[in-house]
This record gives C-alpha cells, structure tokens and sequence, in this order.
C-alpha cells in the first residue's frame, strides 16, 4: 500500500461537475488500495472575487486582513470535496491547513512554511480516511491565519509528501504535464516525458504557470518526485525528479512572464558603493531584483536599471524616492509595458550557439531587445510586452520545428 498526495488546482474543482471528477479521482487511487492526501485550491476564480470584494470595502486593507479572507477559498473547497468523497460512499475528512499542521513565518500574504505537524494526519489516515486538506495556508506563531502565497497549493502539497515521506506527490491540472512552451498559446509545443528539479525550477521561475517555484525549490530539497498530469483526462503526464534521461533536445522549454517592470535610477555618481546603496535597500525591504544592467559612465554618472515583479513596483518606486538623499539628482522612473522571455536546458551548458540562434530567431520576428540576462541552464531577454507571444513562437520554432 502506496501513501499518495494529491493537489488539484481551482480550474479542476471550479464547479460541482468537476468537483466529482476530482472525487473519482481521489477515491479510484484509494480503491487501488492506497492512503490519499488531497490538497485543493480555491474553486475557479473565488480568489479574484473576494480580492475584489476587499477593494471595494478597503483597498488599502492590512495583509493580516487579507491572509484572513483569502484562506477562506480553499476551506470551501476541501469541504466541498470531502462531501462529494462521502456521497460515494467514502470515508473522508476536509482540515484547513492549522489544523494539518502548517506552522508558517508571520510573512502575511507570502508566508513559508516553517514546519508540518503529522500527528492529525497520520491520525487520520490511520482510520483510512481520505484527508483533504486546505492548500494555500497555515498559522503563524500569534495564531494568526497565513497565506503562502499565489501558487502556494503546490507548496502545500509537496510540503505534506516530504513530512509523510509519501511515495508520490501527484499535481493535476488543466494541462496533462509540462509543455516546451504554452500550448494554448503555441500549436506545435511538444509535452516532456519528465524534466529536472533544476529545469523545471527555472521554468517556474521564469512564468511558466505550471508549478509554483517554491514547491519545486522544497521538491528538489526533500527528494519528493512530482507527477503533472491533468485532471480532465487520465493519460500520464510529466515526471519532475533530481535525474532525467538524456535527451536530444538542448531546450526543455519557452517561457514568458509579462508581471515584470523594469525600474532605472539614472544619474548616479560613477564610484564605489553606489549599486550597494540602491540594492541594499530594495533588500531590506523584501524587494526580490531579476536582471540588472549598469551603462557605461559618462561625465562621472551611469543608470542602473532593474527588474522586479509587477506586484512590487509601487513599493519599490516609494522606498528609491523615500531615500534619494543616498544619490542626489537621480532620477527615478520605471517601465511597464515590457515581458521577460526565456529559454532553458541543461543541455545549453556543453551546446555552443544556443544563444545565438534565440537572437537569430528574435532578429528575424523583427523583436528588439531590451536586457539579457543568462546562467549555465537559461537565458532570459526582456522585450516589449506587445512582441512577447511572437517572441515565444519564434523561439519555440527555432528550436523545436
């Protein structure tokens, strides 16, 4: 007897039709004679609207407040599910994340998980119940309500696989695994087999919305194998583990992320110290910075331009203003209608010219390029948000046609 995870996302729970899919899912693999976990996220859009619900109400409202309201989603979900369990004549039991025993940092709205207390669960399925458990959520050390942010059902998931030492940690989704690019974007991207920790980390990374990057970062960590597959239809999907087979392919996929905004502070002095000044702030201030680019200087000035995530602009805008005493005269600006593309593989590593079919392909679909970014398994080029789709396509013909 197998111990099995399983994390379905808001798409395959969304409405009481596919609420019993997922529910004939959950109880063949407990048939099969297997104990299951299943993690859930909110139904559909039930995130949005009460994200929504809040604006009207406060739209400057406390994270606290939020983490308070958004868990909410996924309580619904897990107690829808375990009734649906029921109706079929099925022991199960629905537990918000507490009471799973999620203790997680006071980082409200993007808290991680500290540790996962077994002792309920193992109780649980100890009395062969079917656990479903609320993703997305824990408690924090005042006993407050936290949420581990956008994705953060696939951290969940992974997280209860590593504390069960479970045999497998199956994800299901809307798309039946990991593609070479969208493939409701790009009609030829190609489904993998498998891809590794390392890979797939990137991807997520990167905007590919398959697997949220943490999840993969605690996969990776603990040794747990994922499966993404789709809910919707019972095929195999991708294996994400630490070893692959090798492949012909140098490229294991095309990824965009269009929630990026680049932030330049032109006019520093050209000394020591400076770039420090700029980073050590956005640092202290949880600001995580992707892809930066110094120009050279002249007259004893330079820019620095950086990106980040679109979420942080406003506060990463106002803490550079709040202290431009650190360098005076600077201006301050961003840009925001600009995408992050990219390509990664292992196989880039002992592959010369990889980089410079990208351009090729970028070149001939007419695409500028704006800043390069680059390690041993990816690289990355910021572009004009109006030319990201036709950048992906380009690419993904380049490598894969």
């Amino acid at each position: 007897m197998a111990l099995v995870v399983q994390k379905f996302g808001g798409s395959s729970v969304r409405d009481a039709e596919r609420v019993r899919n997922v529910a004939q899912i959950v109880t063949d693999t407990y048939k099969a004679g297997n104990s299951v976990v299943v993690v859930v996220s909110a139904q559909g859009d039930t995130t949005d609207d009460l994200i929504e619900k809040a604006a009207e109400l406060n739209p400057n409202a406390s994270k606290r407040e939020m983490d308070m309201l958004l868990s909410s989603g996924e309580q619904q979900s897990c107690a829808l599910l375990a009734m649906a369990i029921e109706a079929m004549g099925y022991p199960a039991i629905s537990l918000t994340g507490w009471q799973a025993g999620f203790f997680t940092t006071s980082n409200y709205s993007n808290a991680r998980i500290h540790r996962v207390d077994t002792e309920r669960l193992q109780a649980e399925l100890d009395r062969r119940s079917i656990v479903v458990v609320a993703g997305f959520q824990g408690l924090n050390k005042f006993d407050d309500i936290t949420t581990l942010g956008r994705g953060g059902s696939d951290t969940s998931a992974v997280a209860l696989a590593a504390s069960l030492h479970a045999d497998t940690c199956q994800i299901y989704t809307d798309v039946d695994g990991v593609y070479t690019a969208d493939p409701r974007k790009v009609k030829n991207a190609k489904k993998l087999d498998e891809i590794s920790f390392d890979e797939m980390l990137e991807l997520a990374t990167l905007g590919a919305q398959v697997l949220h990057n943490r999840s993969v970062e605690m996969a990776k960590k603990f040794g747990v194998q994922i499966e993404v597959l789709s809910s919707l239809s019972r095929v195999p999907g991708t294996i994400v583990k630490e070893d692959v087979k090798m492949e012909k392919m140098l490229i294991k996929g095309v990824a965009k992320d269009e929630h990026v905004v680049r932030i330049t502070v032109d006019g520093v002095a050209d000394q020591p110290g400076t770039a420090f000044k700029i980073f050590s702030l956005l640092s202290n201030h949880k600001i995580n910075v992707d892809i930066i680019l110094q120009t050279p200087p002249k007259d004893g000035f330079q820019a620095i331009s950086f990106t980040i995530s679109d979420d942080q602009k406003d506060e990463a805008l106002a803490v550079l203003e709040r202290h431009g005493h650190r360098y005076p005269g600077a201006k301050i600006y961003s840009e925001d209608d600009i995408a992050k593309v990219s390509i990664v593989g292992a196989g880039m590593q002992s592959n010369p010219g990889v980089a410079a079919d990208m351009f090729a392909a970028l070149g001939d679909a007419g695409v500028n390029i704006k800043m390069i970014s680059t390690s041993e398994i990816k690289i990355s080029v910021i572009i004009d948000r109006a030319d990201a789709d036709r950048a992906v396509s380009a690419i993904h013909s380049a490598f894969y046609d």
